[in-house]
């Protein structure tokens, strides 16, 4: 199981209405799985400011967290989703390539 596929099944215990995870390691690393980038939209993050939301998330994720390097985290309400429709594009690292 690929660890794109794990961090996916870890974060569906947030009950997400919409929930991307990609591998960005092309983007930043050479040949290793790294960089991941997830975008999660839940009714669980309603009240939530951003930093609750993510500690939400890398409690979701418990140990896998020290598997990887880096993860882009974008956490969405319902409505905040609908409003903007997508993330933001990732930056290429400079080390990246």
């Amino acid at each position: 199981m690929t660890m794109q596929t794990r961090i996916e099944q870890a974060l569906s215990l947030l009950q997400p209405q919409h929930l991307s995870v990609a591998d960005e390691s092309h983007m930043h690393s050479r040949g290793e799985h790294t960089h991941y980038k997830a975008v999660v939209v839940s009714e669980r993050f309603l009240g939530l400011n951003s930093v609750k939301r993510h500690q939400l998330v890398y409690g979701t994720l418990g140990e896998l967290m020290g598997q990887f390097h880096a993860l882009a985290l974008h956490t969405y309400t319902p409505e905040e989703w609908a409003a903007v429709g997508a993330a933001p594009a990732s930056p290429v690292c400079a080390g990246g390539h």
